[in-house]
């Protein structure tokens, strides 16, 4: 090993020192979720690094061989690490001085090959696509070590993988978010615009979780030359890949794309020479690469700045893995621009770009009813989310009055979760979903006293997960110096707004006050309008 001085950027550090610090914390499954675009090989194979220079054996699993090519060759580069492979014939157990594998599902789920390995034989191993995880041959090869230390790494999940993959981990070591790599300049800003035009998928079928690619391609055919009409609109000097359900349709797309005066190419897993049309899209030969969801891994075109998704999903890591093919930064380009259309379904939900930047299905749900309102508006969709927010706020506090006018009936002593956490506009904790086994067992006797101590109705809390971060949000607050939820009740009950954002010690004082004058207002204050000095 000669290991490579290679400068991991502020939150691939922070990820290496999470992931290290849940393994010693007694999570020896824990995971790792990081956008597409923003270096999650590196991030593992540093980790690998470690775990080598501490005399362990390391294990890195993939389902598909390019993406084990990929991890071996940036291994190599980054660390200087040269690893053995655990594919068809070739097997590590050849080479017996090699501390890193890079192994294929396909081959490694199979008895007779697992049980050439010792239970203890690697230490660490680490999932890429970690939803992958789920799979019994995953489940298989990891329940054959019990011991090693597991890191799945995966792009942002929605909350039913979080939840299926609480099955699996133990944990989320690390969380770096897409709106964040953007407003910190490591990803490139994302602009979609609504294309008004109504594709209906109430006759596809569900297959494993999502749409039918055949009925998809079915439903799909009859729009094809309209699609591509509006392509026209938008995608002319842009570079741009077409995500598409079947072979056949993607085909038929790029014939009409060409058509039309676009230069478009097709690449498929049945392409013989899918290589050199990839090349020559590269290198500028070609406007427009459609495929047959065979690019959602494993291939980065940085200069890519536009994506139409036309493979619409209810899975969440799967779209954000076909947007992620352009949102990566290259020279000259300013902006990824998504083409969304409206497709129609009567019996589920569907991926919109608002799933890649809230997890909030009431503010997703909102942007996409907003930019649907707009058809051809152009939308940077983190000004998106900002509106749609402040949109879901008004509607939340709407609905915050009624309880709290319920409340009234009742003489509570104690604080209504949803008062706090609106008070505090703590959009976390109200969009709260429990993943890992922990977090969905009832909240403890221990945490329901913590709580009702610092002034909270504990009955409205039914998670373990969702006790532990209120807790820890209420014991930050308390060292910061803000307000209290009983401050917060008392004075939003006697109209003050937003008290969450008031010192600790501003609210005393105005409580004396009200106290000094026989609990009335005093003279001259307005709660409306009434904003402490200190904020």
């Amino acid at each position: 090993m000669d290991g490579r001085n290679v400068e991991l950027r502020p939150y691939q550090q922070e990820a290496r020192e999470s992931i290290h610090t849940h393994w010693e914390m007694g999570n020896r499954r824990t995971l790792l979720v990081l956008p597409t675009g923003t270096g999650k090989t590196v991030v593992f194979a540093k980790v690998i690094e470690d775990r080598v220079r501490e005399g362990d054996r390391c294990l890195m699993l993939a389902h598909r061989g390019e993406l084990l090519t990929q991890a071996a060759d940036k291994l190599r580069r980054v660390t200087g690490l040269i690893p053995s492979v655990e594919k068809a014939e070739q097997s590590c157990l050849d080479d017996m001085w090699s501390r890193v594998t890079v192994g294929s599902v396909q081959t490694m789920q199979r008895p007779s090959r697992l049980e050439r390995f010792p239970a203890g034989y690697f230490n660490t191993i680490v999932v890429d696509e970690a939803h992958h995880a789920l799979s019994d041959g995953y489940r298989e090869i990891l329940g054959h070590f019990p011991e090693a230390k597991v890191l799945g790494v995966t792009a942002t999940p929605d909350r039913g993988d979080r939840r299926n993959l609480g099955q699996v981990f133990d944990s989320l070591a690390y969380e770096y978010t897409l709106p964040r790599a953007i407003k910190e300049g490591w990803l490139s800003p994302i602009k979609a615009v609504t294309i008004p035009l109504r594709l209906d998928l109430s006759g596809v079928g569900i297959q494993q979780g999502d749409f039918k690619a055949a009925d998809v391609g079915s439903a799909l055919d009859p729009y094809l030359y309209q699609i591509a009409d509006e392509m026209l609109n938008y995608c002319r000097n842009r570079k741009t890949v077409v995500f598409l359900p079947l072979i056949a349709t993607s085909r038929k797309f790029r014939d009409i794309l060409n058509e039309k005066g676009l230069r478009a190419a097709e690449v498929n897993g049945e392409s013989s020479d899918r290589a050199a049309t990839i090349a020559a899209f590269e290198a500028g030969e070609y406007d427009v690469l459609c495929n047959s969801m065979l690019l959602t891994e494993g291939w980065d075109c940085p200069a890519v700045d536009c994506v139409v998704v036309l493979r619409p999903t209810k899975v969440r890591s799967l779209y954000s893995q076909m947007v992620g093919r352009g949102t990566r930064l290259a020279p000259g380009k300013t902006e990824l621009l998504l083409l969304d259309f409206l497709w129609h379904t009567e019996r589920h939900e569907l991926c919109r770009p608002a799933c890649l930047i809230t997890g909030s299905e009431e503010v997703a749900q909102k942007i996409t009813e907003n930019m649907a309102a707009a058809p051809g508006e152009v939308f940077d969709i983190e000004e998106a989310e900002k509106q749609a927010e402040s949109d879901v706020v008004v509607a939340r506090e709407e609905s915050l009055a009624k309880v709290l006018d319920e409340m009234k009936t009742r003489k509570r002593k104690l604080v209504d979760p949803l008062q706090f956490e609106m008070s505090i506009q703590a959009e976390d904790l109200a969009d709260y979903v429990p993943a890992f086994g922990w977090e969905m067992a009832p909240a403890s006797e221990k945490q329901i006293q913590a709580l009702e101590k610092f002034g909270i109705y504990a009955g409205e809390i039914d998670n373990a997960g969702k006790a532990s971060l209120l807790i820890d949000r209420l014991m930050k607050r308390r060292q910061m110096g803000l307000t209290t939820p009983k401050q917060i009740r008392f004075l939003e009950g006697k109209g003050f707004a937003h008290v969450g954002a008031w010192s600790f010690d501003e609210a005393r004082r105005m409580i004396n006050r009200i106290a000094a004058n026989n609990w009335r207002l005093p003279m001259g204050i307005v709660p409306s309008l009434y904003v402490p000095e200190a904020i």
